[in-house]
């Protein structure tokens, strides 16, 4: 084995560094040498990236954002300049202020989002901020978001995805909360998976934070008489979901649907489609639930007193499963940055996504009468870059042991996470309607 003297001596007479403009390797040195001044330049004049390694990861990143000097050239989106900003469309920025909360000082999460407590190595997914590309958003106040809650209902309506923006809520909030024991569920039930129905109440401020469980939005019951044996449930596509009495008052009502509405998770399963008494065995999934919007529109449009409440509508956010879905090895657990350039995956890649905004442009009813009645928290694009904030196999506890590589979740979130962002934009959104709320008169907020 040549020795480290020997190594040495044929380094020298290689003559790396002799004056020939002849020498490959001259050449090499004179191309990495530029290389090196262009780095420094570029490092030196361009404040807004920085080199970020972790977990054997060397890769560029945005610091917060891509030009702070432009950043503060921008609009407030809460101002008059600000009123036309598309907050959707913009980018992911690094910014070393996030966080918002932890989650170990966070008691209002299940075990399933607790990522980083579950073993999780990375922290990389908690530090991306929203920036849209023409305004910027308000900073999260969580006291300030509590008064303008003074004495009323906030209530989240949907899938278990929209159950995990309704838990980054709580956490979002009550980190503003001192006393955290001020701070409870209204029944006395922990929070669990299990629960269809759970409600926090704020007793400081006499506000609940309320989440019912509800993945379609319409209602699910048993099937008709006579109806075949591999018919075990029927949706009601004509139908609100049957817990719409215990929220239709509520002061701001937070929607969410799509994840349940495949084939695989209605017909497979024994769920069958229904319009009065007619039962639909051949009805596909997409078709259903295009029926099924169209009736959540009709019953916002009829039995929604917009003077009262305001509705969001959170559109589909995307799975990351590769090379196999949720039940068939599908996985994520490789990735810890999100895509920070344009999404390249067209609508039509999430049906229900599409979907949404098929049944919102066929819909009868005028703008006067349906859409201003809610906001669109439009956040399929900008979630749909964010393949590395799942908790994939950090979803359970550490004492559990490792969850097989072959049963990952590439659809629920870490937290704090992406669905931070999401109650970012409602809380961007809901501030400007409580501003307009302000100004307009009672008479001409009726029909708001």
């Amino acid at each position: 084995m040549p020795s480290n003297i020997d190594f040495f001596n044929k380094f020298k007479r290689s003559r790396l560094f002799e004056y020939s403009f002849n020498t490959p390797a001259f050449s090499l040195l004179i191309i990495f040498v530029i290389c090196c001044f262009f780095y420094l330049d570029y490092r030196g004049n361009s404040r807004g990236f920085g080199f970020l390694t972790q977990s054997n990861t060397v890769v560029w990143v945005k610091i917060n954002g891509s030009d702070e000097s432009y950043q503060d050239r921008l609009p407030q989106f809460l101002s008059e300049q600000g009123g036309g900003c598309d907050v959707f469309e913009g980018d992911w920025v690094w910014d070393e202020s996030y966080p918002l909360y932890q989650s170990r000082d966070c008691r209002f999460l299940d075990n399933g989002f607790r990522c980083t407590e579950n073993g999780r190595p990375d922290l990389l997914y908690t530090k991306w901020r929203w920036q849209p590309k023409d305004c910027n958003l308000p900073r999260f106040d969580a006291r300030l978001m509590l008064e303008k809650l003074r004495n009323r209902r906030l209530v989240f309506v949907g899938d278990s995805i929209g159950r995990n923006q309704w838990e980054s809520l709580l956490c979002m909030l009550s980190s503003a909360v001192p006393n955290k024991d001020s701070i409870y569920e209204v029944n006395g039930s922990p929070i669990t998976k299990h629960k269809g129905f759970l409600a926090f109440r704020f007793s400081d401020y006499n506000c609940t934070v309320e989440y019912y469980r509800a993945p379609f939005l319409v209602s699910q019951g048993r099937p008709p008489p006579k109806a075949p044996p591999k018919v075990r449930f029927t949706l009601r596509l004509d139908q609100i979901t049957w817990s719409s009495s215990k929220w239709r008052d509520a002061d701001v009502l937070v929607f969410n649907t799509g994840h349940w509405w495949s084939n695989e998770k209605t017909i497979k399963g024994g769920s069958y489609f229904q319009e009065g008494i007619k039962l639909n065995m051949e009805m596909e999934a997409g078709t259903a639930y295009m029926k099924a919007l169209q009736t959540v529109l009709k019953w916002i449009n009829h039995r929604i007193n917009a003077g009262n409440t305001r509705i969001f509508f959170r559109t589909y956010a995307p799975v990351h499963f590769s090379n196999g879905g949720w039940n068939s090895g599908g996985s994520c657990h490789l990735e810890t940055l999100p895509d920070l350039g344009p999404s390249a995956s067209p609508p039509q890649t999430w049906p229900p996504y599409s979907i949404f905004l098929e049944a919102l442009s066929k819909s009868n009813y005028s703008k006067q009468s349906t859409v201003q009645k809610f906001d669109i928290l439009n956040t399929t694009i900008m979630t749909s870059r964010r393949k590395d904030g799942h908790s994939s196999v950090y979803n359970r506890p550490p004492e559990r042991g490792p969850k097989p590589l072959n049963r990952q979740d590439c659809s629920h979130w870490c937290l704090p996470g992406v669905p931070d962002s999401w109650n970012e934009l409602l809380y961007a959104l809901f501030l400007k309607h409580e501003a307009t709320r302000m100004i307009l008169p009672s008479s001409a907020r009726v029909g708001s």
